[in-house]
């Protein structure tokens, strides 16, 4: 697959949770919420500033990111699924 998203924009995967929580709790699929942790799959070249200047992303190809729970459009691509959002919505990186 060749993807590149435009300008400030990433493309990433969800990465599965954990089925047991702390506790020893199971949550049954049913009642699982989608999980906010995801592995960066592409990005962007970057946003284009005030003065005209391209402004470099922070966030890499392979990066784990923490991100907002309502944030970006879900899309299928060669059957599976992946977010596309700003790297403003982007709230962390995990290392």
């Amino acid at each position: 697959m060749k993807i590149r998203p435009l300008h400030d924009r990433i493309l990433v995967e969800r990465l599965e949770e954990q089925e047991v929580k702390r506790g020893g709790i199971i949550i049954p699929d049913t009642a699982k919420e989608k999980p906010q942790e995801a592995k960066v799959i592409a990005v962007g070249n970057g946003k284009v500033g005030d003065d005209g200047k391209k402004i470099p992303l922070d966030v890499k190809t392979g990066d784990k990111i923490l991100f907002g729970k309502y944030s970006g459009s879900e899309v299928k691509i060669d059957d599976k699924e992946y977010l596309i959002l700003r790297e403003e919505d982007v709230l962390a990186i995990l290392e």
